[in-house]
């Protein structure tokens, strides 16, 4: 289903990043311009891991950066979203002011791929070998359902709206969007906080390493958090916030296996492009998901078919920061806003967002670039 957006509809107006490049969204947006690449090598005496480099978050340490309390159990998934939710919600300076027009009834739309794997096999783990199952820590347990992240998040940062977790793999970024459209044409909720979270373990990289097929080993694993600030525009406008892209359009289809993943984006791209009413010849930029495997060339394939000779600007965020699985269409959103807000395109350019994920979830999104940019925290 396509969600199209006139005048005066949704916008995204703020947006932060905590990623591989660093804390902040201006890392994020700097070293995506310069083309840094994020990964680096593992220790093995710390990481029991089939990969020998991986792009993590320099310097995420969660008692460090969130304080001591309320962190005794935090897991690294939580921290992630908890810090990322709080760089958007602050202007980002000294005093940390809280953005105006963003309350308690805000909604918080976040996606994961399952949570925290990590905390689910520990907490698994432990229930065995000790001495008797029960003799868990119970202050953990909160840490193996999917919703932790989305909860913690709402919890420590006063959030009283809908609270919602999606999971779709690696479209998750672009099926929680359409879930926080969905909240806001309902009208549960007119501001809604959304983007995804994946974080970098051992129980993630032997899981990727196991569904990977064989000799499949050169994407690098990164982690990471996205969010934006989904809001009407008259919101935004009243509070000061010019917006940086409408969100002109999300659509979805399904492939039952990699041979059919290039048909089907290319016919949901098509369906999407017509329904916004947006010639492919028009696109300024693409940010495909750089999928590895049968579903990356599939989508190269599909798009190289519906742009024809067209060439817009390629948007390749998994060169700087990795894989970042769950939250790749997330950092493909966070990479067209950072565009955006150096106002490097004409206000009304439409960019697409594609991904598709092996089990065979296919996604398109189209932003048009606003008038006017805000800074992101």
């Amino acid at each position: 289903m396509v969600y199209a957006t006139a005048t005066g509809g949704p916008v995204i107006s703020a947006w932060a990043a905590v990623s591989p490049l660093g804390l902040h969204g201006a890392d994020f947006s700097t070293g995506l311009r310069s083309g840094r690449r994020a990964a680096g090598p593992l220790d093995p005496e710390e990481w029991s891991v089939p990969f020998q480099e991986a792009c993590l978050v320099p310097d995420f340490h969660i008692k460090q950066i969130l304080g001591r309390k309320g962190t005794r159990s935090m897991d690294r998934a939580t921290g992630l979203a908890v810090t990322a939710l709080g760089r958007l919600l602050t202007d980002g300076d000294a005093t940390g002011e809280r953005l105006p027009g963003v309350g308690e009834d805000t909604g918080v739309a976040l996606g994961t791929s399952t949570g925290s794997a990590q905390s689910i096999m520990d907490f698994t783990r432990d229930s065995l070998v000790s001495e008797r199952p029960f003799f868990v820590d119970p202050a953990r347990f909160p840490n193996t359902v999917m919703n932790c992240a989305a909860g913690q998040s709402a919890i420590w940062h006063g959030l009283k709206g809908p609270n919602t977790t999606v999971a779709g793999g690696r479209a998750t970024g672009l099926l929680t969007l359409q879930y926080a459209l969905r909240l806001q044409r309902a009208g549960r909720a007119g501001t809604v906080l959304c983007g995804a979270v994946e974080e970098f373990s051992s129980a993630r990289a032997w899981l990727e390493w196991h569904a990977r097929a064989d000799g499949d080993t050169a994407a690098v694993l990164g982690e990471g958090a996205a969010v934006w600030l989904l809001e009407p525009e008259e919101s935004a406008r009243e509070h000061g916030r010019g917006g940086l892209v409408d969100v002109a359009g999300v659509e979805f289809g399904f492939a039952a296996d990699p041979e059919r993943a290039r048909t089907v984006l290319a016919e949901v791209v098509r369906r999407l492009l017509d329904r916004t009413g947006t010639e492919a010849g028009r696109l300024w930029a693409v940010a495909d998901s750089q999928a590895p495997g049968a579903e990356g060339e599939a989508e190269r394939a599909a798009l190289a078919e519906v742009l024809g000779g067209h060439e817009p600007l390629r948007v390749a965020a998994a060169d700087s920061i990795g894989d970042t699985y769950a939250a790749s269409a997330a950092f493909q959103i966070a990479a067209v806003l950072a565009l955006a807000e150096r106002r490097e395109a004409a206000p009304g350019s439409p960019a697409l967002v594609t991904s598709v994920d092996r089990d065979g979830v296919v996604g398109a999104a189209l932003l048009r670039t606003r008038p006017h940019a805000t800074t992101q925290p």
